[in-house]
C-alpha cells in the first residue's frame, strides 16, 4: 500500500476526527425546526455527498424558501460549540505517530474553514504531527482539489509519491485529480457500499493501514 510513498495526505473530518454523529445530530435538529425527516446514521451515510449543497436538497432543504447559505452558516454555528466534544477514531495518534516515525510527511487536506481546523489541531494536540495543513477560506465546503493543487506545488514531491486517506467519496475524486494514491476508510460520513463504487481501497478502519 505505501511503496513508493513518501507522503500522507489525511481529510480530517470522519477520517481523524469521529464527527458524523454530532453531524447527524446537528443537522436533526436543524431539520426537526422545519418539519423535515430526521436523519439515521445508517440513512446519513447513505445520503451525505459533496458539495454539501446537493446533500441538503437531499434530505430536505427548499431553497426557493431560503437560500442555502441560511442552513449552512446555521449547521456550522452549531456544529462548532460541540465539535471538540469529539473524539479522535481509535488509532488516529498511534497511526500518525507511526508514520511519522517511519519518515513519511505528513499533511492535512480539509474541507474545515482554515480557523477552525487549525483550532481542532491544537486542541487534540496532533497539530505537531503535521508539516502543512489546509483548510477552506469559508464554512461552504465546496471542494479540496484546488487546495490540493497548491500544497502539492509547494512539496519537492511528485503526487505518485502521495497518498490521500480520506473518508469520501470526494476524497477519491480529489485523489484523482491531484494524482495521488487513495485509500477510503468506512467509518466516516459515508458507507462503505457507497465508498466502494468508487474502486478505491477501502478499509474498516485506520488500524489496517498498518496491515
Amino acid at each position: 500500500m505505501f511503496k513508493h510513498i513518501k507522503g500522507i495526505i489525511w481529510d480530517w473530518n470522519g477520517t481523524l476526527l469521529d464527527d458524523a454523529g454530532l453531524a447527524v445530530e446537528t443537522m436533526n435538529e436543524m431539520l426537526a425546526q422545519r418539519n423535515l425527516p430526521e436523519l439515521s446514521i445508517d440513512h446519513y451515510k447513505q445520503v451525505f455527498t459533496f458539495p454539501v449543497k446537493d446533500y441538503y436538497q437531499k434530505i430536505g432543504f427548499d431553497f426557493n424558501l431560503e437560500p442555502f447559505e441560511i442552513p449552512a452558516r446555521e449547521f456550522i454555528v452549531r456544529y462548532n460549540e460541540l465539535v471538540n466534544d469529539c473524539q479522535l477514531h481509535p488509532d488516529s495518534v498511534s497511526i500518525l505517530k507511526h508514520f511519522k516515525f517511519s519518515g513519511f510527511r505528513q499533511f492535512i487536506l480539509s474541507a474545515m474553514k482554515q480557523d477552525t481546523l487549525d483550532h481542532c489541531l491544537s486542541h487534540y494536540q496532533i497539530n505537531h504531527f503535521f508539516e502543512q495543513v489546509s483548510g477552506l477560506d469559508d464554512h461552504y465546503a465546496v471542494s479540496k482539489t484546488e487546495n490540493g493543487h497548491r500544497l502539492i506545488a509547494g512539496l519537492d514531491m511528485d503526487s505518485s509519491q502521495l497518498i490521500l486517506i480520506g473518508d469520501t467519496v470526494h476524497d477519491y475524486e480529489v485523489a484523482s485529480e491531484l494524482g495521488c494514491q487513495c485509500v477510503l476508510v468506512a467509518n466516516g460520513h459515508q458507507s462503505k457500499t457507497v465508498l466502494q463504487q468508487t474502486g478505491a481501497l477501502v478499509i474498516d478502519q485506520l488500524s489496517q493501514l498498518l496491515i
